[in-house]
């Protein structure tokens, strides 16, 4: 455990948009330092000693970013084909680990990890930065609080309307089996001729992504459960097809999903219903939750959280026309007596109530802060490996469904397929 005023030194693995991306935010971080990155293409290296300083380690080979002993953490961003294999090994060479989502690329993978983690007695937090968001946790309370009755249904919604958002990340003009460890990067995938769209827009393939399920379905598992304390789904049903980027690529580009949540002591039986689509209709991106229950509705984005609470109704209304005069007269007296008529009035108009939450801060940068807090104080953070199987196995599932055109069946409490 390090103290708060002990310096927490860190290296990368993979080192793409992403990779950049968190080691940036773990340098906002007070006492965190930078030793190192690894990556198996030479120009990611090099621009790293162009953005951190030409002394900064590098190298193609991550055991010898474990084998450091002036590491005390690294951040895994590569390919989630590698997820699984980097976290244990990290783990095990006592490295601290922030792995991006989703936590592992199988199913199978998943109780190897949590074993690895238990292990270890180290802090692992995977990258899902919605567990850390503000607006979430401010969700979190309110559904707890009954802002909204009882929840029965939530949406969720992640649209990608740009080439970028689909994937179609840029190819540097200098890569080549010179300037790239093409067999390291297929590690346990298929082997196949060296083939830089394939390394460069890994998401696309099925070898060495995870799909929309992987890359975004996860994000919003990992706040659902946050917000209602679910453990998970115990059925997933998964829609899609590639409709739009027919570039080659063989995972969906649009997916649907529906995931039947148990009952548990924190809510009631609820579905929710998932979709992605990187062509939507409009020009960017589009993401929120609509959590939807007996009297009122919170939709959430990254920054906002909106509640629109709307009462039940004080009496139940009726429909008695086709019923005999007579029946009718009986129904009516029967009714009254139970919900008297009264004039309308100011003190018995329905009340609504509309409330707006902004978030001040990057839930990017939070997940980061709480990272090094917990390697600081020793407490895991929530996102640990059980966590990341519970949101990555039911995401994993809707591509599984997709695939084999099926109904899958999941158990929260065991974290495996039924």
């Amino acid at each position: 455990m390090a103290s708060a005023n002990d310096r927490i030194q860190i290296a990368t693995i993979g080192v793409g948009g992403m990779g950049m991306g968190d080691t940036r935010y773990a340098l906002n971080v007070p006492g965190v330092q930078l030793i190192g990155v690894c990556d198996v293409y030479d120009g990611r290296l090099e621009r790293s000693r162009e953005i951190w300083g030409k002394d900064i380690f590098t190298t193609r080979d991550y055991r010898e970013v474990l084998a450091r002993k002036d590491v005390d953490a690294v951040i895994i961003a590569t390919p989630d084909h590698w997820h699984a294999r980097l976290t244990t090994e990290a783990l095990a060479a006592g490295k601290h680990v922030y792995c991006e989502k989703p936590m592992v690329q199988k199913v199978s993978e998943g109780h190897g990890v949590i074993e690895a983690h238990k292990k270890s007695g180290r802090i692992l937090q995977i990258g899902s930065q919605y567990v850390s968001s503000h607006v979430f946790q401010k969700a979190k309370d309110l559904l707890a609080a009954g802002a909204i009755g009882e929840l029965n249904m939530v949406e969720a919604w992640l649209d990608r309307n740009s080439a970028i958002g689909a994937w179609q990340y840029s190819i540097p003009p200098d890569a080549s089996p010179q300037t790239v460890d093409w067999d390291r990067f297929l590690g346990h995938a298929p082997k196949r001729p060296f083939e830089p769209i394939r390394m460069f827009r890994w998401r696309n393939y099925q070898d060495y992504g995870t799909g929309v399920a992987g890359d975004l379905f996860v994000h919003l598992l990992s706040g659902l459960h946050l917000v209602t304390g679910s453990l998970g789904p115990r059925r997933v049903y998964a829609t899609g097809g590639i409709r739009f980027w027919k570039d080659g690529r063989d995972v969906p580009d649009v997916m649907l999903a529906l995931l039947d949540y148990p009952k548990t002591q924190h809510h009631p039986e609820f579905t929710l219903a998932l979709r992605v689509n990187f062509a939507s209709g409009g020009t960017q991106e589009s993401f929120g939750f609509r959590f939807v229950g007996s009297e009122g509705v919170m939709t959430t984005s990254m920054s906002t959280l909106s509640l629109s609470k709307v009462p039940r109704e004080s009496e139940p209304g009726f429909t008695i026309d086709t019923f005999p005069k007579r029946v009718q007269e009986e129904f009516l007296k029967q009714y009254r007596a139970k919900y008297p008529l009264q004039a309308p009035n100011a003190d018995a108009m329905r009340a609504t109530e509309d409330v707006r939450y902004t978030a001040r801060t990057s839930a990017h940068q939070e997940h980061h802060r709480v990272f090094y807090e917990a390697i600081r104080t020793g407490r895991q953070s929530l996102e640990d490996a059980v966590f990341g199987l519970r949101a990555a196995g039911p995401a994993l599932l809707a591509n599984t469904s997709v695939y084999e055109n099926r109904i899958c069946r999941w158990d929260p409490e065991k974290m495996a397929e039924a």
